[in-house]
């Protein structure tokens, strides 16, 4: 049988097949959500468990990034698409089998429901800006008296949120770097390591800071093993997925891997809050700022070198 090879120079954006589809916004989005997660079912637990008294920074001050970080987030998501107008349409039907759909819908339930939680802490966020309206007085206090129900309803959306963050791409079953159903709890795990991080830098408590500490670092060692269990699962996989892992440990993203997630995003400042709680004067910034710049670079990282991987049929 004679076989005949034809080949085109057309690409037209939109339309024919494309290697790289994600961009920066994807993954900005993807470290906002995981992080928004975190903050929202640390003070939705702190809450549940009476704690919040002993944990300001958790369930007033840090958790005022989650809306912030959400719309942003959302922001840079609705950048991304190409046909914008069209954005309404995730929410005229629910496809259970579908992760952009669970993502739609929780993010639809958890934006707003961030806005309230921050809310209802309006008069101590700021004291010296009392709501003008009597609504709006009457309002807060309605929030407060139903706080305690607004944590048991974030503790399941911030989990579904920082896990969909993940399965978003381990869904995608074309792109052997993305299909590990470690991707989900990895994803989790990173989110609320990095809020931890984030409270440890609004807190000015010292036990408070020592709290999420030794939390950020079982966290730490959990995200480690996550990633070790990942690569062991690249490795016994098929001949791409063996491919797909030469990105991460001998490519062009082995560097940014390596150094920048594993080295500085999670071992350094995991030994320098060790160092911290062993009662060395450690700058608590450091290792917080240095857990947040790993998050961040995790996310490029696994968007970037995923679009490179492909099944071949």
């Amino acid at each position: 049988m004679e076989e005949e090879l034809f080949t085109s120079g057309r690409n037209i954006p939109n339309i024919d097949p494309s290697l790289q589809i994600w961009h920066w916004p994807i993954s900005l989005y993807l470290f906002l959500g995981g992080l928004a997660a975190g903050l929202l079912f640390f003070a939705a637990v702190s809450t549940v468990l009476k704690k919040d008294g002993e944990t300001p920074a958790a369930v007033k001050y840090a958790v005022m990034i989650a809306p912030m970080a959400l719309v942003v987030g959302l922001m840079a998501l609705f950048y991304d698409l190409n046909h914008k107008i069209y954005f309404w349409r995730l929410y005229t039907t629910i496809r259970i089998e579908s992760p952009m759909s669970w993502g739609a819908w929780v993010l639809l339930l958890t934006t707003p429901l961030s806005m309230l939680w921050v809310f209802s802490y309006w008069k101590e966020l700021f004291p010296n800006m009392g709501l003008k309206f009597g609504f709006l007085d009457k309002f807060q206090a309605f929030l407060v008296k139903n706080r305690m129900n607004m944590a048991y309803a974030l503790i399941p959306l911030s989990v579904v949120l920082g896990i969909y963050t993940g399965i978003l791409l381990s869904a995608f079953n074309a792109r052997p770097l993305w299909n590990n159903a470690i991707l989900g709890p990895l994803f989790l795990v990173s989110g609320l390591s990095t809020a931890a991080a984030t409270i440890i830098l609004f807190s000015k408590s010292h036990s408070e800071r020592s709290l999420f500490s030794k939390i950020d670092i079982g966290l730490i060692i959990i995200e480690l093993a996550l990633i070790v269990h990942m690569i062991m699962g690249y490795w016994a996989g098929s001949e791409v997925q063996l491919e797909a892992m030469q990105l991460l440990v001998n490519g062009e993203f082995t560097v940014m891997f390596f150094v920048f997630v594993v080295i500085l995003g999670l071992l350094l400042p995991g030994l320098l809050e060790i160092m911290e709680l062993r009662g060395y004067k450690v700058p608590v910034v450091v290792p917080a700022i240095l857990i947040l710049i790993g998050g961040l670079v995790f996310r490029f990282v696994m968007v970037e070198a995923g679009q490179l991987t492909r099944y071949l049929y």
